[in-house]
């Protein structure tokens, strides 16, 4: 089983403390996640907007959040 199954898993568990931790890990997972592919985007030479788009934000938005990659 990966870590991101076992995290999803644990984001279900009854006790709050062990969902909570892997809510909070996920949310970690994911902010690498999209960092690592609006860096392999930028590299292939995509727009803000085509990046906001795929992300269903505004270009401003991902500008401020990943511009300084």
């Amino acid at each position: 089983m990966s870590d991101a199954t076992r995290l999803a898993a644990g984001a279900s568990d009854a006790d709050p403390a062990t969902g909570l931790r892997s809510v909070a890990a996920l949310r970690r997972l994911a902010e690498q996640l999209e960092a690592v592919q609006v860096r392999n985007a930028r590299n292939q030479g995509w727009t803000w907007q085509q990046i906001a788009d795929q992300l269903g934000v505004t270009r401003q938005a991902v500008h401020k959040k990943h511009g300084r990659t």
